[in-house]
């Protein structure tokens, strides 16, 4: 007699769609370059000599110094102008800080096998690697900067560098795969639109501003 029929959640699994397996592809792609590039990792790796510069870069990306820089710029500022825009900036890395949280807490992705847990200030949710926050702070202060700030060229040249440095810096040191940091990338530089489309001003929140 015929055999009977697989049940239908049997014959989905025998037979994966073919987005599940491009999706498992693009993962093991992204895994494979990681580890490649992961060439700062630690002492021993490749480019282990220059690991040391790597967690400069790391500090100069980290919501913590530029948390306490730009308070204590809003605290030292004469100018109403001024003080606009350092609130603003101090709102958008709050913000930044916040959803980042929470995406990393639903993702839940562990970070790469070969990273060195030696980060600087970490807290619970830093265990997890998806998205890559420095890349999402790079990409808005980046763009924070050059909309509110008059520079010359070069400087603008240098602060869209040291945004993309900051981002390569977290797959070379081994603290992300490279989807944590395009993704942070491209969910830091979304996130300045929202910044703008809230600014705070005298008139949008005249209680912020009477604090200082």
């Amino acid at each position: 007699s015929a055999a009977a029929p697989l049940p239908e959640e049997d014959c989905m699994k025998l037979n994966p769609s073919f987005l599940g397996i491009a999706l498992r592809s693009l993962l093991a792609i992204d895994l494979w370059a990681s580890k490649r590039l992961g060439v700062c990792a630690r002492e021993g790796s490749a480019w282990g000599s220059a690991r040391p510069l790597m967690k400069v870069i790391e500090v100069s990306g980290h919501g913590i110094p530029w948390l306490l820089g730009t308070f204590y710029g809003l605290c030292q500022s004469d100018s109403s102008a001024t003080r606009e825009v350092l609130l603003n900036l101090l709102f958008a890395l709050l913000l930044d800080l916040v959803l980042v949280a929470v995406v990393k807490g639903l993702v839940k992705r562990r970070r790469p096998t070969h990273n060195k847990m030696d980060m600087f200030v970490t807290i619970s949710v830093d265990k997890y690697s998806f998205p890559s926050g420095h890349a999402t702070r790079a990409a808005l202060v980046c763009r924070f900067v050059l909309h509110h700030l008059v520079l010359a060229v070069p400087l603008r040249v240098l602060v869209v560098l040291w945004a993309l440095i900051v981002g390569v810096s977290r797959v070379m040191l081994g603290r992300h795969n490279v989807t944590d940091v395009l993704f942070g990338l491209l969910l830091g530089y979304a996130l300045y639109g929202v910044v703008e489309y809230c600014w705070l001003s005298p008139l949008s929140a005249p209680a912020l501003f009477a604090l200082w």
